[in-house]
């Protein structure tokens, strides 16, 4: 059940009201269009699931929101504003982190150092006294560290605090991504497939994770996610995308009855 101010989810979740709106998208890279008309909102609290087929326009959606691409048409309005053309790095100061599909990573630094760096939105020492540790940059980092060591508390990779990360095999180098989003304590977090390439144990793993970090730190999340089943356990709304258009919007059960969806993307046969 859904009003203006919140949304009821089918386990009995209240979920808080509009975060981010996205009004009548449309993004065109010469003569394809990669994002036709699309409109949809993410609300506060929420697992708001982005799904559809390879080429439907997920991660092109994804780095509309986060500004890697500005759209042609169409108005994005977060925290009840309109926004305009901005840059990835003055869209992460206000609130929006991300990972990424392919891990992005500095792998010849460790897993804390790594944390540390999505840190860089609340660090306000000039660089001179960052240079020479002095003075509020030394509390600055004393504070920003004491973060980022919960977080590796939180994600149970204590064990792996000073490994460089590129020796770390691939499960754990995802959740140490996600730990460098949450450094930055984000209003909302993007996911972009944190799933790929995993094994059942590790997505099991993550699973719980985004649900804790849902949970416990209150963080809305949009992911992106082709594992079905993680899609309809963890997401409290999924939104489907199709040749760049969208072709379904409810909650898991009803995505998963809309007909459209399934002969797009789900692939079952009709009743």
């Amino acid at each position: 059940m859904m009003d203006g101010g919140s949304f009821t989810t089918p386990d009995g979740r209240t979920i808080g009201g509009v975060l981010m709106e996205m009004r009548n998208i449309t993004l065109r890279f010469g003569g394809v269009v990669a994002i036709k008309d699309i409109s949809f909102d993410i609300r506060e609290g929420e697992i708001r699931a982005i799904i559809g087929p390879n080429g439907a326009g997920k991660s092109s959606m994804l780095n509309v929101i986060n500004g890697f691409y500005h759209p042609q048409e169409g108005e994005i309005w977060f925290r009840g504003e309109k926004r305009g053309p901005m840059k990835p790095h003055a869209i992460a100061h206000q609130g929006i982190a991300r990972t990424f599909q392919n891990i992005a990573l500095f792998r010849g630094m460790s897993t804390l150092d790594n944390i540390m760096t999505g840190r860089f939105t609340k660090m306000k020492a000039p660089w001179w006294q960052q240079a020479i540790w002095a003075g509020p940059a030394e509390r600055e980092e004393v504070a920003n560290r004491e973060v980022v060591e919960r977080i590796i508390d939180f994600l149970e990779i204590q064990a792996i605090r000073k490994t460089p990360v590129g020796r770390l095999p691939y499960g754990l180098q995802k959740r140490v991504e996600l730990g460098r989003a949450l450094a930055a304590e984000p209003k909302l977090l993007l996911l972009d497939e944190p799933m790929a390439g995993m094994n059942v144990e590790e997505k099991e793993d993550m699973s719980r994770f985004i649900l804790d970090v849902n949970d416990e730190f209150g963080t809305t999340i949009a992911l992106i996610e082709h594992d079905m089943g993680v899609v309809m356990d963890i997401s409290d709304r999924v939104v489907v995308l199709d040749y760049g258009r969208k072709i379904g919007d409810g909650t898991p059960e009803e995505v998963r009855r809309d007909q459209a969806v399934i002969d797009a993307y789900l692939g079952v046969p009709h009743e």
